[in-house]
């Protein structure tokens, strides 16, 4: 009989077996299985030349396996070491100080056209030693000492968002983020939204730039428009949310929380609101050509989304019918007790 197919489990536990014998296998298992089969076989009665013959290796090489399984370093005792050149190494310290942004690849054709024999590697070796032994600075260095550099200004009153941090109730952490719109070819605006997750209320307004003092205006119509006290803000690491916008916060004694570096789903919250604001208001309102002229039909589509436009995570309610449902059980509470 001729089997020519066997059933599927077979074949993978055949690859398996494979694959784990793969992983076990090495130097000194090969060896010390060599060098097991041709002591078995002098026991035999083989002699040693004969028994190393069936195992496949030689004598010499059965010998000394049997003294030593671990392969010795191939690395030579005495290892070759650098010529010192010094007329090359100063001439690569003074054309570094003249290129200090110049490595080993701009330098060595320089040597070379003034005779030097070397090879790029060297010279990367002698720019090695000189930056350890500071007479030259390292290109990453100089690249964060330049003015050109983008500065991390330090934060004075703002703080990193707490994990898991999460508002409990209207107010105590509203999120803000900005949008860029297209008004008309070739001039952009910058849309400010706050947004409330516990309540869904949103706030917005549209400024020509989004600088700190646009921020700060803005924090004015967020506090004035929201129906319940602002207690804390969540904002990215945008400059428009530093300087004069920090300052503010701290002077209304609003707490302002930052997000960590790329994690834009903690903002998850107003980004979703961002989107209802250019599918439903920008997508499908004719704009006009000036910021001033907007911001009235802003106003206007705030009003239909915090007192009209049913929204699903509330169950249909508005966010205003939402506010009014939370504030009736505390209004109640007072009668009952009496």
């Amino acid at each position: 009989m001729q089997i020519r197919h066997l059933q599927r489990p077979i074949y993978r536990a055949a690859r398996l077996a494979s694959r784990l014998e793969t992983q076990e296998h090495s130097d000194e298992v090969e060896r010390r299985d060599a060098v097991a089969r041709w002591q078995q076989a002098r026991r035999d009665g083989l002699s040693a030349s004969a028994a190393a013959s069936a195992v496949g290796r030689t004598r010499a090489t059965l010998y000394r396996w049997q003294k030593r399984l671990a392969r010795r370093s191939t690395r030579p005792h005495t290892c070759r070491k650098a010529k010192p050149h010094p007329e090359l190494a100063l001439t690569v310290e003074r054309l570094r100080r003249q290129y200090p942004m110049w490595g080993k690849d701009k330098l060595a054709p320089l040597l070379w056209r003034q005779g030097f024999d070397c090879s790029v590697s060297r010279v990367g070796r002698i720019l090695r030693k000189l930056v350890e032994r500071g007479a030259v600075q390292s290109v990453p260095a100089l690249r964060k000492r330049s003015k050109h550099a983008p500065r991390r200004h330090k934060r004075l009153y703002a703080v990193r968002l707490p994990r898991k941090l999460k508002g409990e109730k209207p107010g105590q952490i509203v999120q803000v983020d900005t949008v860029h719109i297209g008004l008309v070819p070739g001039k952009t605006i910058r849309h400010f939204t706050g947004y409330c997750p516990v309540a869904r209320w949103t706030v917005g307004k549209a400024y020509n730039r989004a600088t700190a003092a646009s921020a700060t205006l803005f924090l004015d119509k967020l506090k004035a428009d929201l129906p319940f006290k602002l207690e804390g803000i969540q904002v990215d690491g945008g400059s428009e949310f530093m300087a004069e916008f920090e300052a503010a916060c701290q002077a209304k004694d609003i707490k302002l929380y930052v997000l960590p570096p790329r994690m834009p789903q903690l903002n998850g919250g107003v980004e979703r609101c961002n989107g209802a604001w250019r599918y439903e208001f920008y997508a499908c309102t004719d704009l006009p050509g000036t910021v001033e002229e907007l911001n009235p039909l802003i106003d206007e589509w705030q009003e239909t989304y915090n007192f009209v436009r049913p929204h699903g995570a509330l169950s249909g309610l508005t966010p205003a019918e939402y506010l009014t449902s939370r504030q009736a059980p505390a209004s109640q509470a007072p009668s009952q007790r009496c």
